[in-house]
């Protein structure tokens, strides 16, 4: 269990990095550990102002986990329309929103259980 939680730290602060190469905006980290049949163990959550910039934010979290860590999405959808994209790293899966869609769909709600890490960021 301990190496589990060694490699999700590791995808995390990965992906994490990928998203603040691109200015992705209000990231928070979802820990979805102690809520029942959850399928999987964390969300990363972020936006970006355009199917643009939300495009940029996935290319980056994939190239940064494939050249740091040598992994891969399991999955990948959304890109058609980029308003939201989700990423499956098994584990781990990570939400790129537009604002618009990310308030309609409202992940952060819907998880109000799980516990919650703001991610600051500088710019």
């Amino acid at each position: 269990m301990a190496k589990e939680n060694k490699n999700s730290d590791a995808l995390i602060s990965t992906i994490l990095e990928g998203i603040e190469d691109v200015k992705g905006k209000d990231i928070k980290i979802l820990d979805l550990r102690d809520i029942e049949n959850t399928v999987c163990d964390y969300f990363i959550i972020c936006e970006g102002n355009s199917n643009t910039q939300v495009n940029a934010i996935v290319g980056a979290v994939q190239k940064k986990v494939s050249k740091t860590l040598k992994d891969h999405p399991w999955h990948i959808e959304g890109s058609e329309n980029a308003e939201w994209v989700l990423m499956d790293y098994v584990n781990v899966v990570v939400h790129v929103f537009q604002k618009h869609i990310r308030q309609y769909y409202d992940i952060e709600g819907l998880w109000g259980d799980a516990k919650t890490t703001v991610i600051e960021t500088s710019y």
